[in-house]
């Protein structure tokens, strides 16, 4: 496959917001494309809500999202953002993730100043490295990529531990240990988000995350933009409208013992191998074992 890292720079050198949905397998990444998205967040907590069946506490493993990763970067050319979480260890153990999350075809790899196990950016309780444990990280990472153009996100998580002043040093320890996105995660109001621009706007790029019912308000993404940031990620978004929705498949299926009235809310057999492209696999197959020549 082409090597599509490259557009992610350019991405966000645009006047326009980056406005990344948050995805955690092949299919979620091909639906993201399909609807026009020119980058895909691989959340970390998407993962473990739809893998294990449980909260974003340090449950998932690095050879877990690599061979997530994998997957999506088999089946879709658009950019990738990876959540590496702490980098599944200290300095040594973010070198190998990087280098291998790289390897298999990430765009951006973001790494966060929590301990391991961490929590969720939006839940209470967390626990930070230093600041100085975190800067050796980043710089860390950044030695360790092969292209330049694999950018490097420091997300701090200081603000509900250390307060707002020191996620913002923090943030600028990161940016001077060599960081090509700054994410102040969780930011409590529409001032803070509007701080974080003032202060770093026209450094770095800016990242900002949307979480419904999280701790930062939710704004569209024109309003974001004019506010400052450079990409929006809303990570679990998906994972929140499709549990929904599951809720309320298998209530049906239950009350009614058919999938009769859930009908014009799911893509019946021949939609679904259509939009997973089983007719040109199939095809494709077919030519192989006749062994055609075109």
């Amino acid at each position: 496959m082409t090597d599509t890292r490259l557009p992610l720079r350019s991405l966000l050198a645009r006047p326009d917001i980056l406005v990344a949905p948050g995805i955690y397998d092949a299919l979620t990444a091909s639906l993201a494309v399909d609807a026009g998205f020119e980058a895909v967040y691989l959340s970390g907590a998407s993962i473990a809500y739809t893998r294990f069946g449980r909260p974003d506490i340090g449950l998932v493993s690095m050879a877990e999202v690599a061979d997530t990763l994998s997957a999506i970067r088999e089946r879709v050319a658009t950019p990738i953002i990876v959540d590496a979480d702490t980098g599944f260890g200290n300095a040594l153990n973010v070198q190998r993730t990087v280098r291998l999350f790289e390897r298999l075809g990430a765009s951006a790899i973001q790494l966060e100043d929590q301990t391991l196990p961490k929590r969720c950016g939006h839940l209470r309780d967390k626990v930070l490295v230093s600041a100085d444990e975190m800067a050796g990280k980043v710089k860390a990472a950044v030695d360790a990529r092969a292209c330049a153009d694999t950018l490097i996100i420091a997300r701090t998580d200081a603000i509900a531990v250390e307060g707002f002043e020191a996620a913002c040093t923090r943030a600028e320890r990161y940016a001077a240990a060599g960081a090509d996105i700054l994410f102040v995660e969780a930011p409590r109001s529409v001032e803070e988000m509007a701080a974080v621009t003032a202060r770093f706007g026209g450094t770095l790029p800016l990242m900002v995350n949307m979480v419904e019912g999280g701790k930062t308000p939710i704004l569209a993404a024109a309003e974001l933009q004019r506010l400052g940031f450079a990409l929006a990620i809303f990570p679990g978004g998906l994972v929140r409208a499709l549990a929904a929705m599951a809720r309320d498949y298998f209530a049906s299926l239950k009350r009614h013992g058919t999938t009769a009235p859930f009908r014009d809310r799911m893509l019946d057999f021949t939609a679904l191998n259509a939009l997973i492209g089983t007719p040109e696999m199939l095809e494709t197959g077919r030519r192989y074992a006749e062994g055609d020549e075109a």
